[in-house]
């Protein structure tokens, strides 16, 4: 067996002396001899394609403990787990992007563009129980600001998508919404949520299981702020193409993103329902949090998965494109769910974006 020095191995595998100590201490690259007297260490020529994958894990930024598993992995397999890190870090680096933004354009007066001019909300609500279930746990909710659905689950699963809501209602009376302020009312609004759907359960701690999902739009001049936890939705639908605003916190779609799974699979997977974030739990879930411009002729679509279950985005789009009004959207969507079966509670909100009379405070 060829032996090389530390040093030559070094310069071979692009890592320093230093890193190969350290990963020897970590029993990631363990050397093939240590000389027992002088403690040198000494590698295989062999241990230069491991070396070189750990090399380039570490230049991906991937942590030591998940370089650990995959470099034990062989070739397809370690694909595998490269892409599904790969799609973590995107989604988070999608969501410092999105905050960085909103920070420039805090920081730089908006960036000298005029967002002060008032959008109105015209729009209509209804949750339906469907043809299966034998309750409505879902709640829907459309004021002159706030917009919300939230889905609920557990033996209390209607109250707390009650109290999901209840949480944000006082926001729809507010007159001063600042954009710098609002989605630190909303998180605010989030832990009074948990709190609350928690203290539906026995002894207040939540450990009957009950939670809720919660999705919100809540309007600020001509922007609107967005909070939402869980796996139901938010789309906007602007000069005819349907973009989905917010993404699943479900395993599903964790799978998805990591490339585990196509569509296919996921639509039929056994665990499609179980969610990766909820109210109701021991802590307060980590909420998404953005703003967004809208624009007049913009129409918006909360909904709880009772629809985006058995009705795709394609139809979607096209229901939505084809009411003359909110109302005969709500009402062709949750018509639509109940024909592919109802087999969940389908909850439901329209809202179209209009200019208005003033200019917001």
């Amino acid at each position: 067996m060829e032996l090389l020095t530390i040093g030559a191995f070094a310069r071979a595998s692009r890592l320093s002396p230093k890193a190969l100590r350290l990963y020897d201490e970590l029993e990631l690259l363990r050397p093939a001899r240590v000389d027992p007297d002088t403690g040198y260490r000494y590698y295989a020529v062999s241990q230069l394609e491991r070396a070189r994958l750990v090399a380039w894990l570490r230049r991906l930024g991937m942590p030591l403990t998940e370089i650990r598993a995959v470099s034990a992995l062989e070739g397809a397999d370690a694909a595998r787990e490269v892409r599904a890190y790969w799609a973590r870090v995107e989604a988070e680096t999608a969501a410092r992007r999105d905050l960085a933004a909103f920070l420039v354009d805090q920081l730089t007066a908006e960036s000298g563009r005029d967002h002060t001019d008032m959008l109105e909300l015209r729009y209509a609500a209804r949750a339906d129980r469907g043809h299966v279930r034998t309750v409505n746990q879902d709640t829907v909710y459309a004021g002159r600001r706030l917009l919300a659905v939230a889905d609920g689950f557990g033996p209390a699963g209607a109250p707390a998508s009650g109290a999901a809501v209840e949480a944000l209602r006082f926001l729809d009376e507010a007159e001063e919404l600042r954009a710098g302020s609002v989605l630190n009312l909303l998180e605010d609004a989030v832990r009074g949520a948990n709190e609350a759907i928690r203290d539906l359960g026995d002894g207040g701690d939540g450990a009957d299981g009950s939670g809720a999902t919660l999705t919100a739009l809540l309007r600020t001049g001509s922007r609107l702020a967005l909070v939402h936890i869980g796996d139901s939705r938010a789309y906007l639908l602007r000069d005819g193409e349907l973009f989905r605003v917010t993404h699943d916190h479900s395993v599903v779609q964790s799978l998805l993103d990591e490339g585990r799974l196509t569509p296919e699979e996921a639509a039929v997977h056994p665990q499609r329902s179980l969610l990766l974030k909820a109210l109701g739990g021991a802590t307060v879930p980590v909420p998404e949090l953005r703003l967004q411009e809208a624009r007049a002729g913009d129409r918006y679509l909360l909904c709880s998965d009772g629809l985006t279950g058995v009705v795709t985005d394609e139809r979607i789009a096209e229901l939505l494109a084809a009411a003359s009004r909110p109302a005969d959207a709500v009402e062709a969507l949750i018509d639509a769910a109940n024909a592919a079966g109802g087999p969940d509670n389908i909850g439901c909100v329209v809202a179209d974006a209009v200019p208005g009379a003033g200019r917001a405070a």
